[in-house]
């Protein structure tokens, strides 16, 4: 069995980021928020959205905010505040019962005297706690009852306010109630002199600790942390007796009176509480919670319970991300795994890296009127995600590798790109050879070895270059019959194969709706649905032509996508004039545009989503006027499609 070398340690890694970690899948991410954006939101929101429902792999904000409103009932639902109250009258019984039974079988009047004492005592707890103080006790039994009615009622008043307490003195002697009457005496002098501003308080709070730091186990460095520390613990006691019956409260102040049989205590600690809330009126002193279990709760567990409330309640605001300036560093990841467990943490942790990494590699930018927007990169992300599900899609209906790989048959365009799987591309050697050389002496090795990703191929281009029209019927019912998003993802995809595989080509976006207009692609994809009557393919058209006629070396390409027959057309002062059903002139300019475009030896492609009769009848009619063609795929089809009619026409 091997063992470790002498002089090494093995253990947790706590400096940063695990390096072993899994990098954060950005690729997904991306494609969440691009989906969301291209739906209509905002790149914010799609980001929050994000953040909310989570990943694959992690739980989203709103799963754990889920969990801890649960976390939250289970308290209330399993506890009750009396259990202080229950174990006094507990012990106090146990009491009486011993004297009782050692008086019985004493045939003295003093005997029958004690007996009658005892019967008359005040049936309340706390009243009969009080008359016994002095009370000469025959039985052992019965008087170490009552001690231990005096002692745990000394432990419960101080582990309501000093977490671990009741803990540390499970037994006291006169000597240990000394020792805690001492250390509050000095506590609330020091707090005195705090607020007093004195020059020395630091040299009084490190006298403090080294006499009672014992009593301490978070170690507060100053007087400020000290005072954050005992207030958000009196605090909790406070709303843990708001919370309680008024005479249950009243029984507890009447008890604290007999803690330790010394009432000195009870009275420190009110000073103490009173400067608590004097010094921190920002803590919660007022409200109450509802506890409505079975499961018992003494004054330290319940002082607990509440503080636990207040985290989660802390937890829940912070997971909401609803406040000014929210960030997902605000989550308090300690509190968070003490309530919820360590998975909560790490979930918490790789979205806060997630949100950092996403603005961090530059998919974020903020556009001129301060609004967030998707970068370049980001948008070559979408488009390469659109682009590979179209192409996986075409490989599956036709076996075929040739729809990504451009101009396999045509001739070097200068360039070179990295390979990638399925390519057949001839190598680039030159380029090849020096990304390894570079990427050797980057890690300092010796001898230079090829390595996959150094690997570069020519990049080749058919003869003749296109010009591409891409129009994209943006009218309402494009966005009411879930079409949007196939529509954008469609000329990602386009955009996409043109940009990296046919870059002598020249790709116009035109939308049109009431009106055309001819966009970039950050336009197309932050482009939001809005209520507006009309599809006006002439305007489109009309646009497309204009395109066609800057390029007239190239090939003329017109891709169309629209679900609703022309009810709009453009007069010659630039209004659009809107009629349904469609008017003949409406019709008659379409089609003149169509048969202009023909003449330029352009055919039109019509990707016709739905099946109105009306617009199938129109839509044919422009195919056989241009030469052209209609097809009518699903939403889901319309990017294999339309990217399938563009690498047909253009080969053609």
């Amino acid at each position: 069995m091997s063992t470790a070398p002498q002089g090494w340690s093995y253990g947790p890694w706590h400096e940063g980021p695990d390096p072993l970690a899994p990098p954060i899948d950005l690729r997904e991410a991306l494609d969440e928020i691009g989906r969301e954006v291209m739906d209509g939101a905002s790149p914010r929101s799609a980001l929050e959205e994000l953040l909310r429902r989570g990943t694959r792999n992690t739980r989203g904000l709103d799963e754990m905010t889920r969990r801890v409103w649960q976390r939250r009932a289970e308290i209330q639902r399993r506890h009750r505040l009396d259990g202080t109250l229950q174990e006094v009258r507990r012990l106090l019984d146990e009491a009486l019962d011993a004297e009782k039974r050692a008086l019985f079988p004493d045939p003295s009047d003093d005997a029958r005297f004690a007996e009658a004492q005892l019967d008359a005592l005040p049936p309340g707890t706390a009243a009969a706690v009080r008359e016994l103080s002095d009370y000469p006790w025959r039985s052992e039994e019965g008087r170490e009852k009552y001690d231990q009615i005096r002692d745990l009622l000394g432990r419960e008043m101080l582990d309501a306010r000093f977490a671990g307490m009741k803990q540390a003195l499970q037994s006291t002697s006169p000597e240990d109630v000394e020792r805690v009457h001492q250390m509050l005496s000095d506590l609330n002098a020091l707090l005195d002199a705090h607020a007093r501003g004195v020059d020395d308080i630091d040299e009084r709070f490190a006298e403090f600790m080294r006499r009672h730091g014992e009593f301490f186990p978070e170690n507060p460095r100053d007087v400020d942390e000290l005072i954050d520390a005992l207030a958000a613990r009196a605090a909790a006691a406070q709303r843990m007796l708001n919370s309680m019956s008024a005479e249950q409260r009243a029984e507890l102040a009447e008890l604290a009176r007999q803690a330790f049989g010394d009432p000195r205590i009870g009275q420190q600690l009110a000073g103490l509480d009173a400067r608590l809330q004097a010094m921190r009126p920002g803590e919660d002193w007022t409200s109450s919670a509802r506890f409505r279990g079975q499961d018992p709760l003494g004054l330290g567990e319940g002082a607990q319970a509440m503080q636990d409330l207040a985290e989660l309640d802390a937890l829940a605001e912070q997971l909401a991300q609803s406040y000014p300036g929210a960030r997902l560093e605000d989550i308090d990841l300690e509190a968070l795994e003490r309530q919820l467990g360590p998975d909560a943490g790490v979930d918490a942790r790789r979205l806060s890296e997630l949100e950092r990494e996403l603005r961090s590699q530059g998919l974020f930018e903020r556009a001129p009127d301060g609004s967030l927007r998707l970068t370049p990169k980001a948008l070559r992300r979408l488009g390469e995600t659109a682009l590979s599900d179209i192409v996986h899609s075409l490989r599956g209906k036709t076996g075929e590798r040739q729809t990504e790989s451009a101009g396999a048959a045509g001739e070097p365009t200068g360039a070179s790109r990295p390979w990638q799987f399925g390519d057949r591309e001839p190598w680039e050697v030159s380029r090849t050879v020096r990304n390894a050389v570079l990427r050797t002496a980057s890690t300092g090795g010796g001898r230079v070895r090829l390595d996959v990703s150094d690997v570069e191929v020519v990049e080749t281009e058919l003869r003749s270059r296109a010009a591409v029209a891409l129009c994209v019927d943006t009218s309402w019912s494009m966005v009411s019959e879930g079409r949007w998003l196939p529509m954008k993802r469609t000329a990602l995809a386009l955009h996409q194969l043109i940009s990296t595989r046919f870059r002598n080509d020249a790709l116009q976006l035109i939308t049109f709706g009431r009106y055309a207009t001819s966009v970039e692609l950050p336009e197309l994809v932050g482009l939001e649905g809005v209520w507006e009557q009309g599809t006006n393919a002439h305007h489109a058209l009309l646009l497309a032509g204009r395109h066609l006629r800057r390029h007239p070396d190239a090939q003329p390409v017109v891709l169309m996508v629209t679900d609703g027959e022309p009810t709009a057309h453009l007069e010659a002062d630039g209004t659009a004039e809107f009629d349904y059903p469609p008017q003949p002139r409406t019709l008659v300019k379409t089609l003149s545009e169509v048969d202009r475009l023909a003449k330029m030896g352009a055919s039109v492609s019509v990707f016709r989503l739905g099946d109105d009769p009306r617009l199938a009848a129109f839509v044919d009619l422009i195919a056989r006027r241009s030469g052209g063609r209609v097809v009518a795929p699903e939403a889901d089809g319309l990017g294999a499609a339309v990217i399938s009619d563009y690498l047909r026409t253009r080969r053609r």
